[in-house]
């Protein structure tokens, strides 16, 4: 490919590489009910894991979405597994004193733990793996802090870890960019199309009713619940759950100002051979660094693709120009790609908060979760199965991370002004950190 044509093949799909051949969907009906016991607004993986909960009690359990069922960022992401949790425990103590911030760091641990065994006892056929991540180190210092971390993990938290030197560095990933790393054994992966079309499945046959481009516009409290106003007609709820995450909009703006929307953007590469993929990710983990931006990939679940996402444009952009830019660093990163093209360029938005920790609980009488910071598909999952069992009235619904002091700024209402400028410091120090790393070591 010579530097005048684009990384991108002629007829590139900007859609998700994972709906390709996914199976089809179940049949849903187009008209909701006019009320429910439980009305769940949006269909991620929050609100299909809090209307298995509820409609296998025996509620009746309405989910609406403005789009398709699934059309945000629950098949749209990476796929990569995390506990979830990014505040530090010495952080979070801070904030919250020891035993508080032990438990929120715990919740990340048993989500983990639970979305695995979810998606065995459900046998949801998700290519869910127990794979491990490669956390690289874009500078000397970076690799020595988090060293020290991963140290301080298996002591104080029974985290499994362990260290990466340089010289090791291609025994878990085949580059050279990086300072070393760590192991964490237990994250995991999965195609995250086919665990939300695994949800839904679940959630129909428990006899939740889905539909889907049935707005809300608007929930007003009334006697014993309340009205939700749709484009599809108006209906009672007694209970309400909100978990549009990164899609939030306007129908709560007390949410909406404690919800920052960020686009982030994946490419997948044309097929590639399996000698390559070898070299490149030998032990089949999913990968991360410690770039303030972050990038993240991984191979796909057959091995034949890589997965590439990060941020990376100070200000929103469409995935005809996102996908050149990912596939610069991509090659920046594995040389050895620049001789393969890119078959699809996408992107979701993710929903950090002001304190980069998920918040579940209830405002004005309405249920919540969201604000997953970017690792969301097992905190995500995991908060809204105790949603459903909130409602339903259960002890065991409640978490450590239920009702924390949610903050927000002065002035937000929900559109990230601040952004461009935050990412595009972020993007400069993060170049200039690995290009100053680069230097002294080639002397």
């Amino acid at each position: 490919m010579t530097t005048s044509e684009t990384p991108l093949l002629k007829n590139f799909k900007d859609t998700s590489y994972w709906l390709d051949g996914l199976p089809p969907a179940p049949s849903l009906p187009d008209v909701p009910l006019a009320s429910a016991d439980v009305v769940i607004v949006g269909s991620g993986y929050t609100g299909l894991n809090a209307a298995i909960q509820t409609a296998r009690a025996g509620r009746s359990t309405l989910v609406l979405d403005a789009q398709d069922p699934g059309w945000g960022c629950s098949t749209r992401n990476g796929g990569q597994i995390s506990t979830s949790i990014k505040p530090s425990l010495e952080k979070l103590t801070k904030r919250y004193g020891p035993d508080r911030a032990r438990a929120i760091r715990k919740e990340g641990e048993n989500a983990l733990e639970w979305i695995g065994d979810f998606i065995g006892s459900e046998n949801i056929d998700c290519h869910f793996r127990r794979c491990g991540r490669y956390h690289a180190a874009h500078t000397p210092a970076h690799f020595e802090e988090i060293a020290r971390n991963a140290e301080d993990l298996r002591k104080h938290e029974g985290i499994e870890t362990h260290v990466v030197p340089r010289q090791d560095q291609r025994s878990e990933l085949g580059s050279d960019v990086y300072f070393g790393g760590v192991v964490f054994e237990r994250h995991a992966a999965l195609d995250p199309a086919r665990y939300h079309r695994g949800l839904l499945d679940i959630a129909v046959r428990a006899g939740a009713h889905v539909t889907g481009h049935c707005a809300v516009s608007d929930i007003a409290k009334d006697t014993g619940g309340f009205v939700l106003t749709t484009s599809k007609g108006t209906i009672k709820a007694r209970d309400v759950i909100i978990a549009t995450n990164g899609y939030t909009t306007s129908l709560m703006p007390w949410l909406q100002r404690r919800i920052i929307p960020i686009g982030s953007y994946i490419i997948a590469t044309e097929p590639l051979p399996g000698d390559l993929m070898d070299r490149l990710f030998p032990t089949d983990r999913i990968a991360s660094d410690t770039c303030k931006v972050i990038y993240y990939y991984r191979p796909s679940p057959d091995r034949t693709r890589i997965l590439f996402g990060g941020r990376v444009s100070a200000t929103e952009t469409n995935n005809a120009v996102s996908g050149p830019k990912l596939y610069a660093d991509m090659c920046r990163i594995f040389p050895e790609l620049a001789a393969y093209r890119v078959t699809h360029s996408w992107s979701g938005k993710v929903a950090y908060t002001f304190d980069e920790l998920a918040h579940t609980g209830v405002h004005d009488g309405v249920h919540y979760a969201m604000g997953y910071c970017g690792s969301g598909v097992s905190m995500a999952s995991y908060l809204g199965m105790r949603l459903g069992q909130k409602v339903l009235g259960l002890p065991e619904g409640r978490t450590a991370i239920d009702n924390l002091p949610n903050p927000t700024r002065p002035f937000y209402r929900g559109n990230p002004w601040f952004l461009p400028a935050t990412v595009a410091w972020y993007r400069r120090k993060d170049r200039a950190e690995y290009q100053k790393a680069a230097a002294s070591n080639q002397k």
